[in-house]
C-alpha cells in the first residue's frame, strides 16, 4: 500500500514537473514570437518606408498566419517530434530573416545595375521593366512572406503543447486552454517589455539572431525533457548542434554581414548606422576623386540631407523668417539635430537659441567626436555645422515638441523667430507636429511681429499635405499665410511654408527689409522673393482641402498618398 502511494505521489511529481517545464517553454517562446513580430513589423518600415502601412500589414500578416499555422497543427500525427521540428525551423528562419530580407532588397535595387555592367549597356537603356520591375515588386512583398512562413510556425505551438499537455496527463484536461493561452499572454506581455526596453535600439539582425538562439535553446531543452517520446531523437539532437554552430559562425560576423547589406540597400558607402529608441540613422560617404566627400544622412531610410546641397535647403529655410520677423534675438529651431539650421541661424547674430528635439543621440552625433575603430567617423559632420551646438548661446531641450511647448508657454517664452525643421509626416506620431493644436500652441510663442516657417514637404511630389500646412496655419489663427519653394537637387522640389500675426504677409517684409543678408548665406533677398511665385492652379487647388488635426491624421493619410506611387526603397 505503502508502495503503491508513494508511485502515486511520484508520478504526480515527475508529471507536474514536465508540466511546469511546458507551461514555462510555451511562455518564453510566446515571447519570441512577439518579438518576431515586432522585428519584423520594424523592419519592414524601415526598408519599406511608408512606416505605419508597413507595421499594420506586417503584424496583420502575423496574426492571419498564426491561426494558419493553429489549424495546420493538426495535421502534425507526433506532437513532441513535430514541436521540436518546429522549434528547429523557427530558429533558422528567424535567425536569417533580417538578413535575408536585406539581401532580397538590395539585390532588386543593384540587379539592373548588374545586367547594364554585363551587357554593356549604357546608364539610360538600364532595364526597368518587365522582369526587373516584377522583381522589384517581389522585392516589397517578401518581408511579408517572410513573416507569414515564421507566423505559421509559431501559430503551431500552442496546439502542439495543448496535446502533450493531455498525453502527458493521460486525460482530457478541463482547464487546458485557460492555462496555455494565459501563459501564452503572460510570456507574449514579457516578451514587447523585452523589445521595447531592450532590442529596439538593438541592429535588427543582431536582435533575430539572439531571439533564434533563444528558441534553439528551448527546443533543445524541450527534446531532453520528451526524449522518450521522440522518434530519431538522436538526428534532432545533431541538427540542435549543427544549427547551434551556424548560429555561433553567424554570430560572430553578422556585423560585417550586415555592414555590407547595408551598403548595398544605400548608393553610397554606410559609414555610420545606429538605431536609438526613436530611429534608424544611416550617414553615407561618396567619394569622387580628390574633391571633399559628399555626406547623406538618412532616418528610417529617409533622406535628411546630403552636403553637396544642405547649405541651400537651410538657407531657405532659415532666412525668410528671420527676414521677415522685426527682430531676430531670441529664436526657436523645433527639430534641426543636426545642427545645421543652427549653423545657419548663428549667423544671423542672434542673442539666444533653444532648440527642441526629441533624439538625444541624433544631437549627440553632431555635437562631439564619435570614434570607430579609432577613428573619428563623424568629423565631417561637425565641420559642416561649425560644431554649432557648442555655441553658448544654444541651449538644447530634449523631448517630444507636441508637449515640450507646453513647458515653454507656461514659462511665459516668446520669440521673435519660430523655425520648424521636422522629418515629412510619414508616421501617425509626427501628424500631431503638424496639426491645428501644435500650431496654436506655437502662436502663443510667437511675438507679435514675429514670423514663423515650417518644413512642408514637396509641392510636387506631395502637392496635397504641402497646401495643407498653410490651410492649417491659417487655421490656427495666424492672420498672413504664404508658401514658398526652389529646387533642391538631392530632395527635387521642395516647399515651405511662413506666416505672421499681424501687420504684413511674410513677403511683404521681406521686400521692405534693408537688412544686409550674411555672406555666407547662398541665397538674395531677390531669389527668396521670387521662390514665392508658383506656377497657375497651384496654390487655387487648397480650396478642396481641409485643415489637419490630431483627429483626422489628415497629413499623415494625403503624405502617404502622395508618395505611394513612389520608389519607396531606401538609398535611392
Amino acid at each position: 500500500m505503502a508502495d503503491e502511494l508513494q508511485k502515486k505521489t511520484s508520478f504526480k511529481l515527475a508529471t507536474f514537473s514536465i508540466d511546469v517545464s511546458l507551461i514555462s517553454i510555451l511562455a518564453v517562446l510566446a515571447g519570441c514570437g512577439i518579438v518576431y513580430e515586432y522585428l519584423l513589423s520594424h523592419y519592414a518600415g524601415r526598408v519599406l518606408g511608408l512606416m505605419e502601412h508597413a507595421i499594420f500589414t506586417m503584424i496583420g500578416v502575423m496574426i492571419v498566419s498564426m491561426g494558419v499555422g493553429a489549424l495546420l497543427a493538426n495535421k502534425i500525427k507526433n506532437a513532441n517530434k513535430g514541436f521540436v521540428v518546429i522549434e528547429l525551423l523557427i530558429a533558422f528562419i528567424g535567425s536569417i530573416s533580417i538578413v535575408l530580407i536585406a539581401w532580397i532588397i538590395a539585390l532588386s535595387n543593384e540587379f539592373p545595375s548588374i545586367l547594364a555592367e554585363n551587357y554593356g549597356l549604357p546608364v539610360d537603356l538600364i532595364p526597368v521593366g518587365g522582369g526587373i520591375k516584377t522583381f522589384k515588386q517581389f522585392a516589397k512583398i517578401f518581408p511579408f512572406m517572410v513573416g507569414f512562413v515564421l507566423g505559421a510556425l509559431v501559430g503551431m505551438e500552442i496546439p502542439l503543447i495543448a496535446r502533450i499537455r493531455e498525453e502527458v496527463y493521460a486525460v482530457r484536461l478541463k482547464h487546458n486552454t485557460g492555462t496555455v493561452y494565459g501563459a501564452d499572454y503572460l510570456g507574449a506581455g514579457v516578451g514587447a517589455a523585452i523589445f521595447i526596453i531592450f532590442l529596439l535600439a538593438t541592429p535588427p539582425a543582431k536582435a533575430a539572431l539572439w531571439v533564434s538562439s533563444v528558441n534553439l535553446i528551448v527546443g533543445f531543452l524541450f527534446l531532453i525533457v520528451r526524449w522518450r517520446k521522440i522518434s530519431n531523437n538522436i538526428m534532432l539532437a545533431i541538427l540542435h548542434m549543427v544549427l547551434a554552430v551556424f548560429l555561433f559562425l553567424f554570430m560572430q560576423n553578422i556585423s560585417s554581414i550586415h555592414q555590407s547589406l547595408e551598403d548595398t540597400l544605400y548608393t553610397d558607402e554606410v559609414v555610420f548606422s545606429q538605431n536609438t529608441d526613436f530611429q534608424h540613422i544611416i550617414l553615407t560617404k561618396r567619394q569622387i576623386g580628390n574633391a571633399a566627400p559628399i555626406h547623406t544622412l538618412y532616418l528610417n531610410g529617409r533622406s535628411q540631407f546630403c552636403s553637396c546641397d544642405e547649405a541651400l535647403y537651410h538657407a531657405m529655410l532659415v532666412a525668410p523668417p528671420i527676414l521677415a520677423s522685426a527682430r531676430h534675438q531670441n529664436i526657436l529651431l523645433i527639430g534641426g539635430g543636426d545642427g545645421l539650421a543652427v549653423r545657419d541661424i548663428l549667423k544671423w547674430q542672434p542673442q539666444h537659441i533653444d532648440v527642441l528635439e526629441l533624439d538625444q543621440r541624433m544631437v549627440a552625433l553632431f555635437s562631439h567626436p564619435i570614434k570607430v575603430d579609432g577613428q573619428v567617423i563623424n568629423e565631417t559632420l561637425l565641420e559642416l555645422n561649425e560644431y554649432s551646438f557648442s555655441d553658448a548661446r544654444v541651449n538644447v531641450i530634449i523631448g517630444d515638441a507636441f508637449n515640450s511647448v507646453n513647458q515653454l508657454i507656461t514659462q511665459g517664452k516668446n520669440y521673435d523667430v519660430i523655425i520648424v525643421d521636422l522629418p515629412d509626416p510619414s508616421h501617425p506620431d509626427l501628424n500631431k507636429l503638424y496639426s491645428k493644436q501644435f500650431y496654436t500652441k506655437l502662436k502663443l510663442l510667437l511675438a507679435g511681429d514675429g514670423a514663423i516657417a515650417i518644413q512642408s514637404t514637396s509641392p510636387y511630389h506631395a502637392k496635397d499635405a504641402f497646401l495643407t500646412v498653410g490651410l492649417t496655419l491659417r487655421a490656427a489663427g495666424f492672420s498672413f499665410v504664404e508658401r514658398y519653394h526652389t529646387n533642391i537637387p538631392t530632395f527635387g522640389e521642395w516647399g515651405w511654408s511662413i506666416a505672421t500675426l499681424h501687420g504684413q504677409p511674410a513677403s511683404s517684409r521681406i521686400e521692405s527689409n534693408s537688412d544686409v543678408i550674411p555672406k555666407e548665406i547662398l541665397i538674395s533677398q531677390d531669389f527668396i522673393l521670387a521662390s514665392f511665385k508658383f506656377t497657375n492652379g497651384i496654390l487655387e487647388s487648397e480650396k478642396r482641402l481641409n485643415y489637419n488635426s490630431i483627429d483626422n491624421n489628415l497629413m499623415y493619410i494625403l503624405h502617404g498618398k502622395s508618395w505611394l506611387n513612389e520608389e519607396i526603397i531606401v538609398g535611392n
